[in-house]
This record gives C-alpha cells, sequence and structure tokens, in this order.
C-alpha cells in the first residue's frame, strides 16, 4: 500500500488521527477494523454537501429534479470514478482474495472507500473539514454538469439521441490497454456507423473511457448539424487529447 502522506497531500487535507484513514481505506477482507461504519456515516455527510452544493449552483429547478441530479453524482459509479482519480487503488488495503480477484478496480469498493475516508475526515475534524474535502471532488462536476440532461451520463444520452433519430446504436471496442493491473490506461472507440462517426478515448476503466468516447461522439453528432434520415455523412474521427475520462459523465 502506498504511503499515507501521498494520499492526505491529494485529499487536501491532513489527519491527526492517521488510524482512521487507515480504516476507511480497509476492506472487510483485510481484518475486522474494516471502513463499513466509516462507509455508512461518509454516506450521509456527502449526499447533504453534494445536495447543499446543487440547491446553491441551481437555483430555478425544483425538488425532482434536484433529487435526481444529487442521485447521478452519489451513485457508486460516479463515486468510483472519483475515487479512481484520487488513486485510491494504490492505497487500498484488501485480503489476499480480493486483492488476486481484482478487488482494486470493483466499482463498489472504490465507491465504499471514498465514502469512507470522507466519514474519517468527519470524525477527525468534524463538518467543515468534510465538507472542504467533498467539494474538492465534486466542484468540478457540479459546475459542468447539465440540469437539462438531469444527470444522465453520456452514454445514456448518446443512445437516446440516436434512437430519436432512429439510428443503430453506437459500438465501443476496446482498442487497446496500458500500464499495471492495478494502475491501467484503457482506450476505446465509439462508432457510429450510420453517421461516419468514430472517436477514440482513454480512461482509468473501460466504463469511464467510453463515457468519453460517447461525449466526444455527442460532440461529433452535434458538430453535423440537423440531420435527415439516416443518409450517411462522410467518417468523421476524433481523438481524446486527454487520457482520462471526464468523470462528470459516468454511469
Amino acid at each position: 500500500m502506498a504511503g499515507l502522506e501521498s494520499l492526505q497531500a491529494r485529499l487536501g487535507y491532513q489527519f491527526s488521527n492517521t488510524s482512521l484513514l487507515e480504516q476507511a481505506l480497509t476492506h472487510r477482507s483485510h481484518s475486522t477494523r474494516h471502513n463499513e461504519r466509516l462507509e455508512f456515516l461518509g454516506d450521509s455527510v456527502v449526499n447533504f454537501v453534494v445536495a447543499s452544493m446543487l440547491f446553491q449552483r441551481f437555483t430555478t429547478i425544483d425538488e425532482g429534479d434536484l433529487s435526481r441530479l444529487r442521485a447521478s453524482l452519489v451513485k457508486q459509479s460516479t463515486l468510483a470514478d472519483l475515487a479512481t482519480a484520487l488513486g485510491l487503488p494504490d492505497y487500498l488495503r484488501l485480503g489476499e482474495g480480493e486483492l488476486k480477484s481484482g478487488g482494486f478496480r470493483r466499482p463498489s469498493i472504490l465507491a465504499d472507500t471514498l465514502e469512507a475516508i470522507f466519514g474519517a475526515v468527519f470524525l477527525d475534524a468534524g463538518f467543515d473539514a468534510a465538507q472542504k474535502v467533498i467539494q474538492s471532488r465534486y466542484q468540478h462536476l457540479i459546475e459542468h454538469i447539465d440540469p437539462r440532461t438531469l444527470g444522465k451520463d453520456a452514454k445514456t444520452l448518446l443512445q437516446e439521441v440516436l434512437q430519436g433519430r432512429k439510428i443503430d446504436l453506437p459500438v465501443y471496442t476496446v482498442v487497446a490497454t496500458h500500464g499495471a493491473a492495478h494502475n491501467q490506461l484503457f482506450e476505446v472507440t465509439c462508432s457510429v456507423n450510420a453517421l461516419g462517426i468514430c472517436v477514440q478515448a482513454a480512461g482509468q476503466s473501460r466504463r469511464a473511457a467510453e463515457q468519453e468516447a460517447a461525449r466526444l461522439a455527442l460532440q461529433a453528432i452535434d458538430a453535423l448539424g440537423p440531420l435527415k434520415g439516416n443518409k450517411k455523412h462522410p467518417r468523421k474521427s476524433i481523438k481524446s487529447t486527454s487520457h482520462s475520462a471526464h468523470v462528470q459523465e459516468n454511469t
């Protein structure tokens, strides 16, 4: 497991009681002093902080839409992507079985660990400190989320756009993987053959790469302008210049 100092630097928070951070990183497969109670606490804190951020950011949308936006931001996949961006796979304390089965990549483990860290910060220094840490993770997402999509991820939006125009669904293909098993980078293409679109993106998980590719495909469709029927367009290829997917568009 990597040193806790580097993780605290990434978090922007220094623990007074580092044993709380150690516990937050500990899966039940590792020892009896695991992170499940901290995860329970962190879940409540992150829900409140994200709700508050949305309430202040979007002053004209109603309760139902706010709830859907919050749900999209605190769901397992979003938390897992935030955890991956933070580098949590390098810090997890897992039992031998989970290590062998790739538990450091499992979204449920990553999401629960991040919530446990939020809970640990809350216990270590109180709500204000936890709020600051959570806000630092979520600020970019909330600044760029589009309330018109009600938190729908890029893959869902792309599917709806294509279905609405009676176009076949996109095809996602992993074209390359790089790096060690615990820190892989996936390169994925997204092809919409009827529109001659093929885009490529990368992410630290296959799902994250697919989400980024879907986002690029949506941009390519927008660039085509109004479509008439299923007429094919000249093939358009886009490759993401980033080596990590934009986590605000996750499923």
